[in-house]
């Protein structure tokens, strides 16, 4: 399994480290599960690029192995609505009080002032961003955001936080997050 190199799949990924239970084990129990959270068959279908009759197939246990694509696309489609309470608790205190974790590798580059060593290069950084970024990126997730916005708070955070040391240090520092390695996050 690859290390996730965008900021959206990395904050589900850390949605799943506050699941009290796991994800339905076999193909009927994901099926049934996906048919009730999308509160149709017909929906569930099309979520999974099939055909309605299909997903009744695999309800009734008349389908017991699904294709290796199908199956991959029934489990991220579970997944991603799989305990939706304690998902939006566990961002809730994030977003609140916690804050949350990154941890990156990426390229750095700045934008500073003439004679400075702004060029970019590799860094591995661990930082704890406050409540307020945890807030904004949760927000823009759920508004369909792009992955450019998403990059671009996340950046921000890093910025004011790790680079700048929230106001204490180089203040016109302007911080480029990009050709990302792989990022984490948790809360």
């Amino acid at each position: 399994m690859t290390t996730p190199t965008d900021i959206d799949d990395s904050l589900t990924r850390a949605d799943e480290q506050h699941f009290t239970r796991s994800i339905p084990k076999s193909p009927q129990a994901r099926m049934r599960f996906l048919v009730k959270a999308a509160k149709s068959t017909k929906v569930a279908a099309q979520l999974l690029g099939v055909s309605p009759r299909t997903v009744e197939r695999y309800v009734k246990g008349q389908i017991r192995t699904p294709r290796p694509e199908l199956a991959a696309r029934l489990e991220a489609e579970v997944r991603r609505r799989w305990q939706p309470l304690v998902r939006k608790r566990a961002r809730n205190k994030a977003a609140r009080t916690t804050g949350l974790v990154i941890e990156t590798r990426a390229r750095f580059g700045f934008t500073a002032a003439p004679g400075t060593t702004d060029d970019g290069r590799m860094r591995r950084i661990t930082q704890h961003l406050p409540p307020e970024y945890a807030s904004r990126l949760f927000a823009a997730q759920d508004s369909g955001a792009s992955e450019a916005q998403l990059r671009s708070i996340a950046a921000e955070g890093l910025q004011e936080v790790y680079f700048k040391d929230n106001g204490a240090r180089a203040t016109s520092l302007l911080v480029e997050f990009t050709d990302i390695d792989y990022v984490d996050f948790a809360f």
